[in-house]
């Protein structure tokens, strides 16, 4: 039943799936001062959530994608909007982005709700908000959805909800969509940070043993994955790893009001990856495929007061669907 017609209508540039990919990080200029808070995980490490309070009662988590941050374009213009509309927020930066390596040779994945876990235990522990929805961006995105699967109605009666953009909820074919001539410059431009990060891993602890040659040589995820990814979190093979840490198989399990954002020009996204019969069959996941909007892009024009369609439809899912007055 849940599965929206989407209002999503760009001018003619805007509706190249690649333009509008590029265009929100390249000229769109979010910026937010945050207040930082780092937290000591369970297994000696630590998480840094970035906080933009203007006194709520409802406070939205916003988890970035891959080798994104805080300081992600989209972070910070969904945190730009809520907070005019007097939301808090906190940007719930990945271990080993938020601008310092963290301390362990783990880091992150798609699939690791057990920091997402973690940090919504904290905030529930420690602040005194009333409600609490959680917004991820891609592999943040992932998490968000299987978190909320893996939960069920064991959440915290204050999670509320969630909403999720741009989401490989098939990671499988997700990567054999990216390994296409069509995403080359986006894999170069992830594999550059990735790479590096991996290196310096490496360097603080030889105990891991790492092929350099391999890295080196390295140009589809999977490859990165049975460099790092394997090996590091205990997989058996990166087969092992999509399966698990994919959000699809959870989506029937979601029992608070759920939106799932995937423009159908996404070229980071297969068709498996578009859940329309989970929506159908599902009281509480909901599906909005626009045909236009690329990879957590959604630009409407040139015009920069006009490019807010994303975090609007945010808001108006807050308000219409989980029941926040915001």
């Amino acid at each position: 039943m849940p599965v929206f017609t989407s209002d999503f209508s760009p001018t003619l540039p805007f509706k190249n799936g690649h333009f509008n990919t590029m265009y929100r990080p390249l000229f769109m200029k979010d910026i937010c001062s945050y207040l930082r808070k780092r937290i000591r995980t369970w297994d000696n490490d630590f998480i840094d959530l970035d906080f933009s309070i203007v006194g709520s009662e409802t406070l939205v988590v916003l988890i970035h994608g891959l080798e994104g941050s805080s300081e992600s374009r989209y972070m910070a213009s969904t945190t730009k909007h809520l907070n005019k509309k007097d939301v808090d927020t906190v940007c719930f930066n990945l271990r080993g982005c938020s601008g310092e390596d963290n301390l362990l040779l783990a880091t992150y994945h798609s699939g690791k709700t057990d920091d997402v876990a973690f940090v919504i235990n904290y905030l529930l522990e420690n602040y005194d908000y009333l409600n609490i929805i959680i917004v991820g961006f891609s592999l943040g995105g992932n998490l968000t959805l299987k978190y909320l699967g893996e939960n069920g109605n064991n959440l915290s009666p204050k999670v509320k909800g969630g909403i999720a953009v741009s989401v490989p909820v098939d990671i499988g074919s997700s990567e054999e969509e990216m390994d296409k001539l069509k995403n080359k410059l986006y894999m170069e431009v992830f594999f550059k940070t990735m790479k590096n990060k991996v290196l310096e891993k490496a360097h603080k602890f030889p105990e891991y043993n790492l092929d350099k040659d391999k890295l080196f040589k390295a140009t589809k995820f999977r490859h990165l994955e049975h460099l790092y990814t394997v090996p590091v979190f205990g997989f058996k093979s990166p087969q092992d790893y999509w399966q698990k840490a994919s959000s699809k198989p959870y989506l029937s399990q979601i029992k608070r009001p759920t939106l799932l954002i995937n423009a159908k020009d996404d070229t980071f996204l297969a068709n498996e990856c578009y859940p329309f019969d989970e929506a159908h069959n599902s009281d509480y996941f909901f599906l909005e495929a626009p045909n236009y909007g690329g990879h957590v892009g959604f630009m409407t024009s040139f015009k920069p007061a006009e490019n807010r369609w994303l975090e609007h439809r945010i808001e108006r899912f807050i308000k219409q669907n989980i029941k926040i007055d915001i």
